[in-house]
């Protein structure tokens, strides 16, 4: 049995979540980014901004990672602040939160708190070290939490330090990613059975999930504890980025053997009078011919050759690059979306695609649309800094 009211908004457009409301409570990294996919996908998002500056410096215009998404200041530190995000809480099918463990409950808007108006209501949590464990309660960030999963580690090559993925690996694909999996597999659950749950996502637990492949091999003797010593890791000659002569670099994935042909081929060297590629011994020595040929020439002139071949090979491009290469302008992976160049809603659906409807929300500017859309009438009271 459904405990939620009949649905009035106007607002979503008709992505396959259109008529799921979620309620942000606002933070940074992987729970805004999580939030953001879901409203990319026809959600109702209303964050949860509080008054007083932002987190991170920078404009929120420019924030994309809120977009597709409204924004009320509620001030949770007033007496009246708890009670309206319950009430925010009730009327939600699924909401996030990113603090520290302990926190939301201290703030009276904890699951307990919220799940007692709402007994549907998935509550998913976002956090570094999880919810339980000796680090739980401490700060961290992305490349910390990568560290300990084992991943940062295998990362870069042998000779050097291990290599930072930005915060795509840990905030990203470990957290942002295993949170939106969690909260819907958990809403499938709820709509079945009229009770929701606790989604306790640790960027920990999500970045150890993704190294599953590697722990297969490395308990069938087939993968090295070491970094840049493996086939997937820049240690395989077929497999790792070159520079070019004008100081560019391409990268080679000529796994298999039909395309590693092509591509020594197209490399301009004779494969018969090449050493074993399935000997590690030799791939010292492969490497070595393989970056002395990329040497010769620039960027642009071995994109030339590759392109359009079976090599599996590609040239490195910069994000700005990225955005005009012929195949990502055909297929629309970047767009250009109130005033700002940024990547499309993905993945794709047939019948009910994402769009990008909003720009990103600025704090407190659609109090009055919320109050009315989520039949609050008391929401669109409150002053002007959310007390």
């Amino acid at each position: 049995m459904s405990h939620h009211p009949p649905d009035t908004r106007d607002r979503t457009g008709a992505g396959p979540l259109d008529g799921v409301r979620v309620l942000e409570l606002a933070g940074i990294g992987p729970g805004p980014f999580a939030t953001m996919l879901l409203g990319d996908l026809g959600a109702d998002v209303v964050r949860v901004d509080r008054p007083g500056p932002r987190p991170l410096a920078g404009d929120p215009a420019h924030d994309v990672t809120n977009r597709n998404k409204r924004s009320v200041l509620v001030d949770l530190k007033s007496p009246e602040g708890p009670r309206t995000v319950r009430a925010l809480a009730a009327r939600a099918h699924i909401l996030v939160e990113g603090y520290r463990p302990g926190v939301a409950e201290r703030l009276g808007v904890g699951p307990e708190e919220c799940m007692a108006a709402n007994p549907a209501l998935v509550y998913g949590r976002m956090t570094g070290w999880g919810q339980q464990g000796p680090l739980a309660p401490r700060a961290g960030h992305d490349i910390g939490y990568i560290a300990t999963a084992g991943v940062l580690s295998a990362i870069g090559s042998a000779d050097g330090p291990p290599a930072v993925p930005a915060n795509l690996l840990g905030d990203y694909a470990g957290g942002s990613l295993y949170l939106t999996t969690g909260v819907l597999a958990a809403l499938l659950s709820a709509r079945a059975t009229g009770r929701g749950q606790v989604v306790d996502a640790a960027i920990v637990d999500g970045t150890a999930h993704l190294t599953a492949l590697l722990w297969g091999m490395l308990a069938e003797g087939t993968w090295r504890d070491a970094r840049g010593s493996n086939l997937l890791d820049g240690g395989c000659p077929y497999y790792r980025v070159y520079e070019t002569g004008d100081g560019g670099w391409m990268a080679v994935g000529a796994l298999e053997p039909q395309f590693y042909t092509a591509f020594v081929a197209l490399l301009g060297l004779d494969g018969d009078d090449l050493p074993d590629r399935a000997d590690p011994r030799n791939w010292p020595e492969l490497q070595a011919l393989f970056a002395a040929r990329f040497k010769t020439a620039s960027r642009a002139q071995w994109t030339a050759v590759f392109e359009g071949t079976d090599a599996c090979v590609a040239p490195v491009l910069s994000l700005r690059e990225a955005a005009d290469h012929p195949h990502l302008r055909g297929r629309g992976t970047y767009t250009e979306a109130h005033g700002v160049t940024q990547p499309a809603p993905a993945p794709r659906f047939s019948a009910t695609p994402g769009t990008l409807r909003l720009p990103p929300a600025v704090p407190g500017a659609h109090k009055a649309e919320v109050a009315r859309d989520w039949n609050l009438p008391h929401l669109a009271e409150q002053p002007k800094d959310g007390s």
